[in-house]
């Protein structure tokens, strides 16, 4: 098995060994493959919205169906098993739970994570629980969604009601999912549901989500986790040679965009500030009054796990003149650079590398908090070969990124586990349903399930605790 990766030269060869408990796992979200959109009392997410409006997702496909997981959860968990997975990250739909966004919990949601949890652990898995990963109500986006302060403590009573039916046999907790996605590509860029371009409107969510990740962690016990979408940021000499020195210039291009895209998040959380850069940044889109005296308490709170979703570097270097990337308002004079090499069906960058440096760096810098790889994974154009999916690109991904942390391991981060993004082919958001990320290879049609070569190698790093 041969892949263009590995002619690349990125793939690597020797054994390595992870430490003992090295926790192996997958992650799934919510909107991406449960489906059952309008039954048992769930409300309408953002992204049934977003989906339903012309032009927003490739070809009109929306998350109605999804991979059917809401019905077909036991034979996924069956899957997860035969797999060997430790540990299972799924997310709880709070449309699901509280239909409106505030008010009455709906039974029947509950029912089904209940139902769900019980068949993880009857199979030897442990949950792992995101309580947020994009899918808010559609009735408080009408409020002014992530905009609005309130939308923060209506987050902690979901939190609370999922916990308080949960809790006594879910013991990891995981607040929210990427964050910067939800505020800037939601609020900013306009990529993503809810579909706004407003730059001050995303700081105030940005500001918000990290309020209700506080007043939720208030009400939650056990091992409470923050996951975010993090990345070195270098320009592109530095991304292929790290040692480089860097020119002034791009020294403060670097510093800024890790502000805005890193720092911006993961300061206030374990350190109870945000970067003076980001301050500076946000007075210029609409000043600070949304942050409020006791804010910065609040979202401090004790953090068991920091959850890195790594994909690729930012690669960003000086550009005078250059306009703000509607992603990143702030970012005049800064260009958002590609590199010749390999990249995935979505177009990144293949730098496994940059795990590595990524892990060492928030290990050094960010020492009293342990780190859990909660994605990581890769799209490619995969093809069905009698009963096989002979996916040779994203075993040489994996193995790759998993040989990098590994790296980083062995340079004192303190990495406790892997999570494989995704167990299952599913809605990948703005693209639809014609990019795969899973292990196992979703027939949308018939819903038929079927491990691609990619799943039977993570099977076998998992029974030997390594490569």
């Amino acid at each position: 098995m041969t892949s263009t990766i590995e002619t690349r030269g990125l793939a690597r060869t020797g054994s390595v060994t992870f430490p003992d408990g090295f926790i192996w796992g997958a992650a799934t979200a919510s909107y991406q493959i449960e489906g059952a959109a309008r039954e048992d009392g769930r409300g309408p997410s953002i992204w049934d919205t977003f989906a339903r409006t012309p032009g927003r997702v490739a070809s009109g496909h929306t998350g109605d169906v999804a991979c059917d997981h809401y019905h077909r959860f036991r034979e996924d968990v069956g899957l997860m098993a035969g797999l060997g997975l430790a540990v299972y990250r799924f997310s709880t739909a709070w449309p699901r739970v509280v239909p409106d966004g505030s008010g009455p919990v709906n039974p029947r949601g509950l029912d089904f994570y209940d139902a769900l949890v019980d068949e993880l652990l009857g199979a030897g898995i442990t949950p792992y629980v995101t309580l947020y990963h994009w899918d808010l109500p559609q009735t408080l986006e009408d409020r002014g969604g992530w905009a609005n302060r309130d939308t923060a403590y209506r987050f902690a009573d979901y939190a609370q009601a999922v916990h308080g039916r949960l809790g006594d046999r879910v013991t990891t907790w995981t607040t929210l999912n990427e964050p910067w996605v939800s505020a800037f590509l939601g609020y900013c860029s306009g990529v993503h549901a809810p579909g706004r371009t407003s730059p001050r409107d995303a700081f105030l969510a940005a500001h918000h989500l990290l309020l209700a990740h506080g007043l939720a962690a208030q009400v939650l016990t056990g091992e409470l986790a923050l996951t975010l979408n993090l990345a070195p940021v270098v320009t592109p000499a530095q991304a292929l040679d790290p040692a480089l020195e860097l020119r002034p210039e791009d020294a403060e291009a670097v510093h800024r965009i890790d502000a805005l895209l890193n720092r911006q998040f993961i300061d206030p959380a374990l350190r109870g500030g945000y970067p003076a850069e980001v301050l500076e940044i946000v007075e210029r889109h609409g000043g600070l009054g949304h942050i409020r005296d006791g804010d910065l308490e609040i979202i401090k709170q004790p953090v068991d796990l920091l959850g890195i979703n790594y994909y690729n570097p930012c690669i960003v270097e000086a550009a005078p003149g250059e306009s703000a990337h509607p992603a990143y308002p702030g970012s005049e004079g800064i260009r958002f650079a590609s590199l010749d090499v390999p990249s995935t069906a979505m177009g990144w960058p293949i730098i496994p590398s940059g795990l590595s440096t990524l892990l060492v760096r928030l290990s050094r810098d960010y020492p009293e908090v342990g780190l859990i790889v909660t994605e990581n994974g890769a799209a490619f154009e995969d093809a069905v070969v009698g009963d096989r999916v002979p996916d040779a690109d994203r075993v040489a991904y994996l193995d790759g990124h998993l040989r990098a942390a590994h790296e980083a391991i062995s340079a004192g981060a303190d990495l406790r586990g892997y999570l494989v993004w995704s167990l299952l082919d599913n809605f990948e958001w703005a693209e639809g349903y014609h990019l795969r990320f899973g292990i196992v290879r979703v027939d949308y049609g018939t819903q038929r399930r079927l491990l691609k070569d990619s799943a039977l190698w993570y099977r076998g790093v998992i029974q030997r605790n390594g490569i």
